[in-house]
């Protein structure tokens, strides 16, 4: 029994009841002619109605046809879009074409305007192709019609099928193909190969005659092939960027004519401008969404910078889902040599068997897990020899098939069962163009090969990989160093506090008075101190002050401060801990014994012994000058006072350190202003500060200051007392500054020794132990500029400092003396030699004179010539700074300046040992006259120093302080 057909009342009785239903199946099937015939009976029945108004009237020309044409071009336009839509990937709406039968109305050249007015402005490239097809099948009366783009390099071109076997009612989503359906012709093979390859137009009466027609096409589709027209379409510059095909001419004999091929070029002619106008809004689309992506990759993999893993991890996740690859393998390389960059591996032609990696990571999609590739994928990889090949060459190897059509034969990857059959591996570079690792794509999703978009938008991907992976090790890396430096601290601080047994027999010893260790005498000498017995003598000094009481400072807590602070300062032959003692005690008397103690408050006094004791903490026996000679750690690390700042860093870790912060009972207010003031205290014993304060310490002197109270001016006084306190060894008695005169020069001549062996430069004449004859007057000149004007200063406004100022006048007069006999022995010398020279040139012929004359002269006396004097003779070096009983004889001294500013107040350039003088035998009246011509030298160098900060001194030879300077 036969189905019951529906009439046309039920159907149009159905579709009333159900709009939705009618709207949806109208606007899936109505063909092109459908929606012509609904707008000419709905604009009024108007005839020779056309879309470009080249006829009749415009159905735009009446209010109710533009309404309706703008809503039929805004719901069925295919003209691309905006770039956002593009990108979105949001569906296209369909294309409202034209039946043949309304464009056949027109004339030939009207409706090949019209359809060059159908593709100028359309820019997706896909809706372009398909438009394309549609016309040129009106055009030439073709049944179907397909559309190849070339793609891949120059060298290696290919055609792909964009839109194939398009019919009059093909739509762009049924005939559009993917990336995994695509055809793919080589160049020069088949019909279309050949068109491409030749640039000829090819038009073809009978397919099957052709041997270049492929009927495997026909026998899958069940369409049979007459006639074929194919023809290339060119860009401006006549290269070919794609081939169109028609088939079948629907009139006629099926045939394709002569005219057919002249409009059919005619208007690939325009195709090829919309194509290169497409294409290149294409690569623009695709650039936005690969700026996009690499922005979104950046921010992933720079948030994730605290482990290699998760930057890996992050990355390669990104690669999987940007490149549409089954699989992803990232090999991370060990260093050969540090900071080699590719071009220096080229250069030495590293082998692949030199490539160690250091670690690898494995990913595949279907798991979404990194995972550690197993031993058995390793032994794969590295007998393919892929990744050690990149990482040795820096070559991209995009492989098309890797089991086949390859150098490289990767077989089965027996640890997981995985069969590559095309691959993407790259280098990836950190930011000094050095390859730090290798990475692997497999397998494209869509079986195709990778193209060159792949290989584009992996290398931007593999430069942000590079940087995020870099950035992180070099993060671990700081992580370790920070590990490892805290793991130093702890060893160092625990070797270098004081330990409990040191601080129990310090505690346990006995704290004479301060008159028992003659504390308050500015002749003070610490020679006949044990070592320990400094330290009881130093806790004396805080006790007779009472700050240990007035700041509640736990007496262990002392101790143990007092124990760290001698346990850094190191083993060198003068700024030792000897020193700073020195410096500490005659702070100590300034206060107590030169009526200082009216002016330094208690907080400014316990701040100031502090800072003596720890002025010149880790000094290492050289200077600022040869720090910055020698490029040390400390140079680079403070710009000015390099050894300053590190002697006041090294206090305040020693504070910072457990049991030995001797100010953690201070109120916070106290705590910061003795921190500053142990600051600035510690700096000041650079010179360079020292002659910046000078001239303002004067004038406030000069005027008779007695009000002291202004912050200014304490911070300004306090400066010059820990400069007087530096160089006080200058104010000792005389055998006293002499042994410490010794060990200066040994230091000093230290210093020299290695300026000329490590740093091959000549030193000046201070350190040079060839020039060591000139020391004495080299210390006259340090004495005038810079000792005498300090304590002559102080002197003047504290009466009670006068022994200082006593002192260094009377060591002055004894260094002048040793200059003056070194002067005059030096001149008889010269005169000597001379001498000397003038006999060796005398004729050696002259007549030998008698037996009897040269008796006679042999028995007077006064016939032979004077003796020359012989300079006087400086004793043996000092001992060196290893030398045991040095180090235990080692205490204060005074400083000599040093080169360009950085001038140290204890290094006093002395002779090694004091000079028996004939100062007895010298005539009284004549050696007055020398002190006074003396005197006057040394004022006249006093002047000098006085304007050194405006001129240069280098033409006073014969002050220490100019030869440094």
């Amino acid at each position: 029994m036969g189905e019951k057909k529906l009439t046309r009342e039920e159907v149009a009785k159905f579709l009333e009841k159900d709009s939705q239903f009618a709207e949806e199946y109208f606007s899936t099937k109505a063909t092109s002619s459908m929606v012509e015939k609904w707008i000419t009976k709905h604009s009024g029945g108007k005839e020779s109605i056309s879309w470009s108004g080249a006829t009749g009237t415009s159905l735009g020309d009446t209010e109710k046809g533009a309404a309706i044409l703008k809503h039929f071009r805004k719901s069925m336009s295919g003209a691309g879009g905006s770039l956002k839509n593009l990108i979105s990937g949001s569906p296209k709406p369909k294309t409202l074409r034209r039946s043949r039968t309304v464009l056949k109305e027109m004339n030939e050249k009207e409706m090949f305007m019209e359809l060059i007015r159908d593709i100028a402005n359309e820019l997706d490239i896909n809706t372009l192709s398909h438009k394309i097809l549609m016309n040129v099948s009106i055009l030439t009366n073709g049944d179907r019609s397909s559309l190849f783009l070339v793609r891949g390099p120059k060298e290696k071109r290919y055609l792909v099928s964009k839109l194939f076997d398009v019919s009059e009612n093909s739509t762009l989503e049924e005939s559009i193909h993917s990336e995994a359906d695509e055809i793919r012709i080589p160049i020069g093979k088949g019909i279309v190969g050949h068109v491409a390859l030749t640039k000829e137009t090819v038009n073809i009466k009978n397919a099957y005659e052709d041997p270049r027609f492929n009927r495997e096409i026909d026998k899958k589709t069940g369409y049979k092939t007459h006639s074929i027209l194919c023809m290339p379409i060119c860009s401006h510059e006549g290269e070919v960027i794609g081939v169109a095909q028609i088939i079948n001419k629907i009139s006629g004999d099926h045939e394709f004519t002569a005219k057919d091929e002249q409009v059919f070029a005619n208007y690939l002619t325009f195709c090829g401008i919309g194509l290169m106008n497409a294409q290149l809004f294409d690569m623009s689309v695709q650039e936005y969404k690969r700026n996009q992506m690499l922005l979104q990759l950046a921010r992933g993999i720079f948030e994730e910078q605290s482990s290699l893993d998760g930057v890996v991890h992050k990355m390669m996740s990104e690669a999987i889902s940007l490149l549409k690859c089954e699989r992803v393998l990232v090999f991370i390389l060990e260093e050969h040599e540090e900071g080699m960059s590719i071009f220096e591996r080229m250069g030495k032609k590293f082998n692949k068997d030199e490539v160690v990696f250091a670690t690898a990571f494995d990913l595949f999609a279907k798991d979404g897990e990194v995972k550690k590739p197993s031993a058995a994928t390793m032994e794969w990889s590295s007998k393919n020899g892929i990744a050690k090949h990149v990482a040795t060459t820096g070559e991209t190897l995009n492989i098309e098939d890797t089991q086949n059509n390859s150098p490289f034969k990767m077989g089965v990857d027996e640890g997981s069962g995985f069969t590559p059959r095309t691959l993407l591996c790259m280098p990836i570079y950190n930011s000094e163009h050095k390859i730090i690792g290798v990475t692997q794509l497999l397998n494209k999703v869509s079986g195709q090969p990778f193209h060159e978009q792949d290989v584009n938008i992996f290398e931007a991907f593999a430069i942000f990989c590079g940087l995020g992976i870099h950035n992180t090790q070099m993060y671990e890396n700081a992580c370790k160093l920070m590990a490892k430096q805290a793991v130093a601290l702890e060893v160092l601080s625990y070797h270098a506090t004081a330990q409990p047994e040191e601080v129990d027999k310090i505690k346990k010893m006995e704290i004479r008075s301060a008159e028992d260790f003659g504390l308050f005498d500015f002749r003070f000498d610490d020679l006949k101190l044990a070592e320990d017995e400094t330290l009881t003598a130093s806790i004396r000094m805080f006790q007779e002050c009472d700050l240990i009481n007035k700041f509640h400072v736990p007496y262990d807590v002392m101790c143990t401060w007092l124990l760290s602070v001698k346990k850094n300062y190191r083993n060198v032959t003068y700024h030792n801990w000897r020193h700073a003692f020195n410096v500490a005690q005659t702070m100590f008397a300034m206060v107590k014994s030169g009526g200082m103690d009216i002016v330094i408050t208690d907080l400014e006094c316990f701040a100031l012994i502090v800072a003596c004791l720890c002025h010149d903490l880790d000094h290492r026996g050289t200077n600022n000058a040869y720090q910055l000679k020698s490029e040390s750690p400390l140079a680079q690390l403070y710009g000015t006072s390099t050894m300053e700042h590190h002697h006041f860093d090294h206090c305040i870790m020693i504070l910072n350190s457990e049991g030995n912060n001797i100010f953690e009972s201070l109120s916070s207010e106290d705590y910061r202003n003795v921190i500053k003031i142990l600051e600035s205290a510690i700096l000041s014993t650079d010179l360079a500060l020292y002659f910046k304060k000078r001239g303002s310490f004067s004038q406030l002197v000069e005027k008779g200051e007695k009000d002291w109270k202004d912050t200014e001016k304490k911070d300004l006084l306090r400066g010059m007392m820990m400069t007087a306190c530096d160089v006080s060894a200058i104010t000792k008695p005389w055998e006293i500054q002499h042994r410490v005169a010794e060990l200066v020069a040994g230091e000093f001549f230290e210093q020299g020794d290695l300026e000329k062996v490590q740093l091959g430069q000549q030193p000046i004449a201070m350190m040079d132990r060839e020039k060591k004859d000139e020391l004495p007057k080299m210390q006259v000149g340090f004495i005038d500029a810079i000792c005498m004007p300090v304590y002559k200063m102080f002197a003047d406004i504290w009466p009670g400092l006068t022994p200082l100022y006593s002192g260094v006048k009377s060591n002055r007069d004894n260094w002048q003396a040793l200059a003056d006999v070194h002067e005059d022995a030096q001149g008889n010398k010269n005169r000597g030699e001379d001498a000397d020279e003038r006999v060796n040139s005398t004729s050696a012929g002259t007549a030998k004179t008698d037996s009897n004359a040269q008796a006679s002269n042999s028995n007077n006396p006064s016939s032979h010539p004077s003796p020359t004097p012989q300079p006087t003779t400086l004793p043996p070096q000092p001992p060196s700074a290893d030398s045991k009983e040095m180090r235990e004889k080692a205490s204060s001294d005074t400083a000599a300046p040093e080169k360009d500013g950085d001038l140290k107040h204890s290094e006093v350039i002395t002779p090694p040992k004091k000079l028996e003088t004939s100062q007895d035998n010298i005539d009284v009246e004549k050696q007055n006259m020398k002190n006074v011509e003396g005197s006057r030298s040394a004022t006249r160098r006093t002047s000098a120093v006085h304007n050194q900060e405006r001129e240069s001194l280098d033409s006073k030879p014969k002050s220490s302080l100019c030869v440094l300077l």
